[in-house]
């Protein structure tokens, strides 16, 4: 089977951290695909994200040239809140020869339990879980007894957050982003405003 990691975010800004963790998944885990999905309406963000055709572009520039690595735009086609179990359903409808891997950070596999419909997510995906700095360690008992593949990554203290209070106070992002993302943020004027989140 085709052995396929979904891997969803805001992806506002898309950075390095997130770039390293799909190379290394890529390897560690014998994948034939990373699939990008950027979320469309993240119904767990308090604050307001940049439109999606923005994060869209970014992410795009970001892959450019990457092999195995695409965008879906599942999330952000369908509308009303983006629930990753909706889109491993009609992913899994759609192409039923693959093997749907979900990639994710410590901090969202410590808050798993919390996801819509996460016994039945659970059922149908292998978990990747990626170590982030300062995430929480305590994990829902009925996630953990699920079990997770770790995916090796070098600890980057990278974050959106950082990149966009970085951006509005005018400094430097050049080494948390791709030259070409860098290059659209500064072109669209993006993140400029003080980060409310």
């Amino acid at each position: 089977m085709k052995r396929v990691a979904l891997f969803g975010g805001s992806f506002d800004p898309v950075h390095n951290a997130h770039l390293a963790l799909a190379r290394a998944a890529l390897d560690a885990l014998a994948l034939d695909e990373v699939r990008w999905i950027p979320v469309g309406q993240p119904w767990q963000k308090a604050r307001a994200i940049t439109p999606a055709v923005h994060r869209e572009a970014m992410l795009r520039l970001a892959l450019a040239g990457a092999p195995r690595q695409i965008v879906d735009r599942i999330e952000i086609e369908r509308a009303g809140p983006s629930y990753t179990l909706d889109t491993v359903q009609a992913l899994a409808a759609a192409e039923p020869a693959t093997a749907w891997v979900l990639l994710i950070g410590q901090d969202q596999y410590a808050g798993l339990h919390t996801w819509n419909g996460w016994r039945e997510l659970l059922a149908r995906v292998t978990l990747a879980v990626a170590r982030r700095p300062g995430a929480p360690q305590t994990v829902n008992p009925d996630v953990e007894r699920a079990g997770y593949h770790a995916v090796p990554l070098p600890m980057m203290d990278v974050s959106a957050t950082d990149i966009r209070a970085r951006v509005a106070a005018g400094r430097d992002i050049s080494d948390l982003v791709p030259a070409a993302v860098a290059g659209y943020i500064a072109r669209h004027g993006l993140y400029r405003l003080p980060d409310r989140s």
